[in-house]
């Protein structure tokens, strides 16, 4: 069925005419509901002043959906094993110069616990693509221990059966994060030479089985500048709305990490500047209203604080992105750069300042 979305969508994008007038912009903001062609017609907009209506039109839709709280929650890398060829990372299987490490039980626990002291009560378990290194039922403990400290459980791991689903949901997981990374499908098989995430329409299917398996919340995105930065925010978005539709009792929240440097990767090919990036957020906003944003310590704390209260309703804090780090400081090279290296504190401090409420649990999963 979403494969199906998608390729009507591609139609659409190929078609779309681009040039608008402001007040064709002005009257696209000012609708109670978008169509693709109007999201499409906004993050292509390169309007100045139309991004400030975007703004505003999306300051008062996030208030109105989300009020006024931002769910703060914490990555926690269990192993970086992967047995994937993707030619964008610097910590695929070719990379054989990299030291690998995967947590074991009493490492596991003392990183949730450094993390539940921090105040954390929603988490994030990550895995790299190596189902040999981090096998389901390691990965299923993991999330039997989580349920002791935490509330919310989400992974971010390598794509799933139904089955597969099935055994993390019924150890305690609540949710899944899956990045797409591009919806070109040529670009997609170029950049993923060969494992498990080399077949596309299994990773591009994984968030309905992770769905049917009883996952509450799910998280997707594109690697914005892998591809065609504004494709894949297109695509990504039709996916989102595709979801949103067919899954109503769903919590849906989308992602847009943007390419950056890891290991020995190249950089991005078509590079997202903040005011692209902030665009692609509004426009988004606008077209799903109800959709959660999440954005993490990827991006700068300039960014993040202004996005506050204009889309964003998730947001990474005191992140790590090595194996290890909470409970025991780290030297070894992490998944990607950190930009916001800011304790919790100072995002707490940060939030109340702007009178936004931070929040460690999320009511909305109804589990705690």
């Amino acid at each position: 069925m979403i494969d199906r979305e998608l390729l009507a969508a591609e139609d659409l994008f190929k078609s779309h005419q681009t040039a608008v007038t402001r007040t064709e912009l002005m009257e696209i903001i000012g609708k109670d509901y978008l169509d693709r062609t109007d999201y499409l017609t906004l993050l292509l907009a390169g309007d100045i002043e139309v991004l400030e209506w975007m703004a505003r039109r999306a300051h008062k839709l996030t208030e109105q959906y989300f009020g006024k709280v931002i769910l703060l929650y914490a990555p926690l890398y269990l192993s970086d094993y992967c047995a994937n060829g993707c030619t964008y990372c610097g910590y695929s299987a070719e990379s054989g110069s990299y030291k690998r490490k995967r947590l074991d039980v009493k490492e596991m626990r003392a990183e949730m616990e450094a993390l539940k002291r921090m105040g954390f009560d929603s988490v994030l378990l990550l895995t790299g693509g190596d189902r040999r290194k981090s096998p389901v039922v390691y990965i299923a403990d993991a999330v039997r221990m989580a349920s002791m400290y935490f509330s919310e459980i989400l992974l971010e791991i390598y794509t799933l059966t139904r089955e597969e689903y099935d055994v993390v949901r019924d150890a305690g997981a609540s949710g899944l994060t899956l990045y797409q990374e591009t919806y070109d499908r040529n670009l997609y098989d170029q950049v993923h030479r060969y494992g498990e995430k080399k077949d596309y329409l299994f990773r591009l299917e994984a968030p309905e089985r992770a769905i049917a398996a009883g996952l509450k919340h799910i998280n997707i995105g594109p690697l914005l500048g892998l591809g065609s930065a504004v494709h894949d925010m297109f695509m990504a978005g039709i996916h989102g709305d595709y979801l949103q539709r067919r899954y109503p009792e769903v919590e849906l929240s989308l992602s847009y990490p943007r390419l950056r440097p890891a290991g020995t990767m190249a950089g991005p090919s078509d590079p997202v500047d903040d005011i692209r990036f902030v665009r692609f957020i509004l426009a988004t906003r606008l077209f799903l209203p109800r959709v959660g944003v999440s954005i993490s310590t990827r991006e700068n704390a300039y960014i993040r604080d202004h996005l506050v209260g204009l889309g964003m309703t998730r947001m990474s804090a005191g992140s790590k992105t090595t194996v290890g780090g909470y409970a025991h400081s780290c030297s070894r090279p992490g998944q990607f750069v950190i930009d916001d290296a800011r304790s919790v504190a100072e995002i707490i401090a940060m939030l109340r300042q702007r009178g936004y409420r931070p929040e460690f649990s999320n009511w909305v999963t109804g589990i705690v």
